[in-house]
Formats: C-alpha cells, structure tokens, sequence
C-alpha cells in the first residue's frame, strides 16, 4: 500500500464526504479510492469511516486522525513551500480568527486589495468574539486585542487602537453630559458594559488625564459579550459605551453618536497576530500578518 497516497485519499473523501467526489479530485478510480481507505484502516487497526448506501462520516477514531494527519499534511506542504522560490505567490488555505466587529468592520472591506494580491490563497476567516485553541480548531493564527498573557503563544504586534467614551444625543439631552468620569459612578448615568464570553468578567473603563487615573469597573443598564451588540446597544440609546474608535467613527461623523469626556484619554488597545510557536510562520501567515499590519498603518489616524 502507498500510504501517502491512502493518507491523501482518506484527506480527501472526509473532506467531501462521498468516495466519488474523492476519487473524481484526486482523479482516481472510485475503486482505488475505497481500496486505499479499506488498506489504511487494516493498517491502523481501526474503523474510518461509518459507510451507508446515503452517507459517508468519519468515527471518532477517524476524526482524531483527520485533525493529526490535517496539520502533518499542513507541515508537509510548507516544508516544500519553504523550499521553493521565496518570491513565488504563496497559495493553499490559511484559517484566521478575530472578533466580529474587527472582521465586518476594518477588514472585510479591506480584504478585496489581498485577493488582488494573493489570489492563490483561500482564506478561512473564523469571527466572533470567543477564546480560541489554535491547536484545537486548527487556526493557524488569531488576530486579537490586549495583552496576550499565554507564554505558550507567540504574539506580533501589529498595530493598536483608540477607545472613545460616547452616547446618542438623545441620551445626553436627557441624562446631561459627563465632565468627569466619577460622574458615571453616581448613579446618574446608565452604562453599557461588555463582558468576556469565556470568563463573564466585564471590561473597565479606565481614564487619565495628566497624573489622574480613573476606573469604572461598576455600574451597567446592559451588559453584552458581542461587540456588534455593544455598538447596536449605545446606538439605541440605552446608556454611554465606552468603545474603539474605528467602531464609532462613522456615527461619530453622522451625529448618531457624540464623544464626551474628551479632555480624558485611556490607554491604547494592543492588537497582535497570535501563532503557536510549534510551527514555523508559513508564507501564507507572513503576507497576512504583513498586510494586516500595513493595513493598520494606512489607517493609523483614525483608528
């Protein structure tokens, strides 16, 4: 038995669910393909795949191998890759996460400039607002905010972003404007907080102005673990945000939305590319982690 080929054949009808689907990519005879798959299994010792006449699946046995064989077939790849002329366009699947608003607001309408690019290159693009394990999911890198604590984890920093405090002016012409933060401390505001998904922990608001250091960590109308929710929540009305610029800029613009507390500042928030340190950067993060972070840069004075 060819058992990089069998490994190739398995690869392929998990990943399209349908022997001849397999054999019709790898240009094969479907006979081959089940021949292939049927050798593996004797030389493993264990069942692949769960076969009736309708659906092909993998069992639990076959999932694991599917997610090792996966990163194996990965590495495989990028040690070709690696040898291969360094100016070649780079091409296969890269899977990146980051968090909703980051996705639908900056990079997505962005991402038209690195198809023209990279139009080899076939992005998986995971958003939400949840933790990831790299390994786990099989990410291959995750674009995220703050200051990345894992020492397990390499982390690039590839830019950083502005916090601006801000309500609707309906809110204002009801509630009065802040001149200070411990204002929103007294009971006289209502606050739109977000918390982490993960841990339920709520992100403080922190201000300072020369030697003067402030910190809301108390007090909320609403509280939401999505940050496209948070935005719609200040949006409505329902209490002051204190968000990332570029997520408020264009309400700021239009006047749906109105900074306050502007003689204040809060500390910039780090944004960095997080890879495991097990594998080698591959070509196909290197352009991502470098077009994001050109990306930033372009639009450093708004953000």
């Amino acid at each position: 038995m060819d058992q990089f080929l069998a490994v190739k054949a398995f690869l392929q009808v998990a990943e399209s669910n349908s022997f001849a689907k397999a054999a019709s990519a790898l240009e094969l005879p479907r006979n081959t393909i089940t021949k292939l798959v049927q050798g593996l299994e004797a030389h493993l010792r264990t069942k692949l795949f769960n076969r009736t006449t309708r659906r092909v699946a993998l069992t639990k046995d076959g999932s694991a191998y599917y997610e090792r064989m996966t990163r194996v077939m990965q590495e495989w790849r990028d040690a070709d890759a690696a040898l291969m002329d360094s100016s070649a366009a780079p091409t296969g699947r890269l899977r990146v996460d980051m968090g909703s608003t980051m996705a639908s607001m900056f990079v997505i309408p962005a991402l038209p400039d690195f198809r023209q690019r990279y139009p080899g290159l076939v992005l998986d693009l995971g958003v939400g607002d949840r933790p990831i394990d790299l390994a786990g999911d099989q990410v291959e890198c995750v674009v995220r905010g703050g200051v990345i604590h894992d020492e397990s984890l390499v982390a690039r920093r590839i830019g950083e972003l502005n916090f601006v405090t801000c309500a609707t002016p309906e809110y204002l012409a009801v509630h009065g404007t802040p001149t200070h933060p411990d204002d929103l401390k007294a009971g006289h505001h209502e606050l739109v907080r977000y918390f982490f998904a993960g841990t339920g922990r709520r992100l403080p608001m922190e201000f300072v102005r020369g030697t003067e250091r402030v910190v809301i960590d108390d007090g909320q109308a609403v509280a939401v673990n999505d940050s496209n929710a948070f935005l719609a929540a200040g949006l409505a009305g329902l209490g002051i945000i204190h968000t990332l610029v570029f997520m408020a800029r264009e309400h700021i613009d239009a006047g749906r939305l109105v900074p306050i507390l502007e003689d204040w500042s809060t500390p910039a928030n780090p944004i960095s590319i997080v890879y495991s340190p097990n594998r080698h950067m591959s070509r196909r993060v290197r352009v991502f982690v470098e077009w994001m972070a050109e990306l930033f840069e372009r639009h450093r004075l708004r953000i």
